[in-house]
């Protein structure tokens, strides 16, 4: 690949200043090495881009249901469920979310998660969920046209340790240039504390915002 087609790819690594002139022999060859260099670092990258479900790529009708001592009871949406504090001894019913109720793509994250999952290169696509199920995020793929294309984890554990730990776990497997998207901050702010303990990584998280 010559060294100007690789820059109109990787735009973003250089300014236009950095593009050699032709005519200087010893720039041009400085700039190739270093192309080759940014080339290897490229293709030696494991990429690992995650995306939430509820609230992130989709909104459903599922409720949590609580039962409070007594026997009085109510429902609550994912977003209020999350800020939720439980109180006493009361009972939560999840069995909304074994199940697809209702479903309305969030359009601005559906678009990235397309262009990303169907982007030239390697990388691993993961929903990862807060859900115990796997099949209603299935379901769902299937709706948009994505079945098959995607990794699935669901935790069955609401908790922002437990993406941290996820994420931890990947990579430890190898996985060094992560990108992480979730509509909770809680859960942004545990998974960017990882980059604390592996510098060396590319990390982006961020919150998704409605």
């Amino acid at each position: 690949m010559k060294y100007k087609e690789f820059f109109s790819e990787h735009k973003k690594e250089y300014s236009k200043n950095d593009i050699p002139s032709l005519k200087n022999k010893k720039e041009r060859n400085i700039f190739l090495e270093n192309t080759r260099k940014l080339t290897k670092q490229i293709l030696n990258e494991r990429k690992l881009r995650i995306f939430d479900f509820d609230d992130t790529l989709v909104r459903t009708n599922s409720k949590i249901h609580v039962e409070r001592p007594g026997g009085k009871k109510f429902s609550l949406t994912t977003s209020e469920f999350a800020v939720y504090e439980p109180k006493g001894d009361e009972k939560f019913d999840y069995s909304d979310f074994g199940k697809l109720v209702e479903p309305k793509k969030i359009k601005k994250y559906n678009e990235l998660f397309k262009r990303i999952v169907n982007a030239a290169g390697k990388r691993k696509v993961t929903i990862l969920t807060a859900r115990g199920a796997q099949q209603p995020i299935r379901e769902y793929l299937k709706m948009i046209g994505m079945e098959g294309k995607v990794n699935i984890v669901a935790l069955a554990d609401r908790r922002p340790e437990a993406k941290k730990r996820y994420v931890k776990t990947m990579i430890e497997h190898g996985y060094d240039d992560i990108f992480f998207i979730d509509d909770s901050k809680d859960n942004v702010r545990a998974v960017k504390s990882l980059k604390k303990e592996f510098p060396h990584i590319k990390m982006k998280a961020k919150v998704a915002k409605l």
